[in-house]
């Protein structure tokens, strides 16, 4: 196996709890390492793993787990843990997977999942639709539909995604949740494969030239994925579009890093905004 036979890789640095009187990575933490894996595996197919198995009416239970050993990881190692969809039968789901550092193949696996009846633990054919996206995101194709237009369009998704992280993750207060700029702003949300709305921005412009992003918000289990991202480059390109020249934001302190990766830089002190800490930032088009 190579790194490049994956498309999806999670990655880790080996803590000194998981290694053994060897000084190597004890066999059994490579299961949880590959479990670990499969989480981030979903996220990268935009399917929030609880709301999803339920949607479909089943969830996936291990029928056979086994790894082979080739190397030893060692305290803080650096690993990428790769992870495919290998086939998808009538009843089962089997990945594949590989530990690495840097190319150096260490452990691999195979992981085979039943469909089953949460309840019964009866198993249930896979459904069409998990089948579909599985084998599209295998094929290179993307997770994430953004469409960018007006409130009239896409208020229902984005009021579900603002309601969940702002007014109840966040506890920001209606009234400064809701207000007439977004009748006016450019929106964008962020949707899976089955339509579930999972980030959301606007676009106002505070002056000739100078737009404003604002309202960005992903829902919690795909922070982390690139949907967030995928919705700020939208917006991002619709501003170049209608000729600004610079974007503005007033970004969380917790997401300063985010934006940052995107080209912006901070501008001026921190300041308190709904009670939560924020500083300006900007970056050219």
């Amino acid at each position: 196996m190579n790194r490049s036979d994956f498309r999806f890789h999670d990655h880790l640095r080996v803590r000194w709890v998981e290694i053994d009187a060897q000084k190597i990575v004890f066999n059994g933490h490579y299961l949880m390492y590959f479990d670990t894996a499969v989480a981030g595996y979903w996220r990268a197919l935009a399917m929030p793993y609880a709301q999803t198995l339920e949607r479909l009416g089943g969830d996936l239970f291990v029928r056979k787990a086994s790894l082979e050993y080739a190397g030893s990881a060692r305290y803080d190692d650096r690993l990428a843990i790769g992870l495919r969809c290998a086939r998808v039968g009538n009843w089962s789901i089997r990945f594949s997977g590989a530990a690495f550092r840097q190319d150096e193949l260490l452990v691999s696996c195979e992981l085979v999942y039943v469909f089953a009846d949460p309840q019964t633990q009866t198993s249930k054919p896979v459904p069409d639709a998990l089948r579909a996206i599985l084998q599209a995101f295998e094929a290179g194709e993307s997770m994430v539909d953004v469409r960018v237009g007006g409130w009239d369009v896409l208020e229902l998704h984005a009021r579900a995604i603002r309601t969940e992280v702002f007014i109840a993750e966040q506890k920001i207060p209606l009234e400064m949740e809701w207000d007439d700029a977004d009748a006016g702003a450019v929106h964008a949300v962020a949707l899976n494969r089955f339509g579930q709305p999972l980030a959301t921005g606007r676009l106002l412009q505070d002056a000739p030239g100078v737009a404003r992003v604002g309202r960005m918000a992903a829902i919690q289990s795909l922070r982390g994925s690139g949907v967030g991202r995928a919705v700020l480059d939208a917006l991002m390109r619709a501003a170049a579009a209608r000729g600004d020249r610079e974007v503005r934001l007033h970004a969380q302190t917790s997401a300063q890093g985010f934006y940052a990766r995107a080209g912006f830089v901070p501008l001026g002190a921190v300041f308190e905004e709904a009670g939560i800490a924020h500083i300006e930032m900007a970056r050219p088009l």
